[in-house]
């Protein structure tokens, strides 16, 4: 190849990059684009709503009297529920796959089906909730069984964020550890884990952020639309101080009061959904917000 066909090589590539480039710049803005006026929308309609007595007021059939306080006291308990499931044991399956699995074709169809359950349409999740939550465990339409199913949810999401922080560790800690006589629990505890911190948050926040939109599964195994009392409180002035019958509640979320509003006919009403999905959008924005903040704080840390 000559200087002239290697520079014409060359300026195609560069044309090539530029190109690139522009389209991944076009995708990027296309999608603040959508959110900026999607939340401005929001904003307009729903601005004059929120007031104080919007997160503390029931539900009313008068929409100048309707507020939130079930829908983010009921999201708040849902999440709660789902952390408390799906952060244990998607992070210890994570672990286990990666650290401790032997690589044989066993192994590689659960890594498949775990990849795969992550595609699976949430409202999947909520019929197979139905059956074994809510008829076959008996738990009825409850905190702990729209929770357990918003854990299955983003099982996958946990378990594979997990695998990849862990994965991104380099090689030479486990040798470095293991050829100073560690075994392999003091590697993943005292060297693995520390280090893919940042990500596995990540993963667990991105996960939960996701659940707490999801409206389909939660519709399915019997969310109430409309619920003017609050569940029990988990904690109580008298010995044992802990209770536990919030979680056989009933329950609404968010994204189902919002769905709620928007099927009546009333202005109102649909000023009033767009008051509670700018404190949805809101919310999530604000856990991804923390991830990203977890995970830039946690690669500082990071020294080898």
């Amino acid at each position: 190849m000559d200087a002239v066909q290697l520079r014409e090589a060359i300026k195609s590539r560069k044309r090539a990059d530029l190109s690139f480039a522009a389209a991944g710049l076009l995708a990027l803005l296309v999608g603040l684009v959508t959110l900026t006026a999607l939340m401005v929308d929001l904003a307009v309609d729903g601005t004059a709503r929120l007031r104080p007595e919007f997160f503390t007021s029931f539900p009313s059939r008068f929409a100048e009297q309707a507020g939130i306080l079930s829908a983010w006291v009921g999201s708040c308990l849902v999440m709660l529920v789902t952390a408390a499931a799906a952060v244990p044991l998607g992070v210890a399956s994570g672990i286990y796959l990666e650290e401790y699995a032997p690589k044989n074709w066993f192994t590689e169809i659960i890594e498949v089906n775990i990849t795969n359950l992550a595609g699976v349409p949430s409202i999947i999740f909520g019929l197979m909730a139905l059956g074994l939550f809510v008829y076959g465990l008996g738990l009825g339409e409850s905190i702990l069984t729209a929770g357990l199913t918003l854990a299955l949810l983003i099982l996958p999401i946990v378990i594979v964020s997990t695998r990849e922080s862990l994965r991104a560790v380099p090689d030479s800690i486990r040798e470095a550890a293991y050829a100073l006589g560690a075994t392999r629990w003091q590697v993943v505890s005292d060297h693995i884990l520390p280090y893919s911190t940042g990500g596995i948050l990540t993963g667990i926040i991105i996960g939960l952020s996701r659940a707490i939109g999801e409206t389909a599964p939660l519709i399915t195994i019997g969310a109430l639309t409309f619920i003017a009392f609050l569940p029990d409180l988990p904690l109580r002035a008298e010995f044992p101080f802990f209770s536990f019958q919030w979680l056989s509640s009933g329950f609404t979320v968010l994204p189902i009061q919002m769905f709620n509003w928007v099927s009546r006919p009333q202005e109102a009403f649909q000023l009033n959904a767009a008051a509670a999905g700018l404190v949805l959008i809101v919310m999530t924005l604000g856990m991804n917000a923390l991830a990203i903040y977890l995970r830039y704080s946690f690669r500082k840390r990071i020294k080898w």
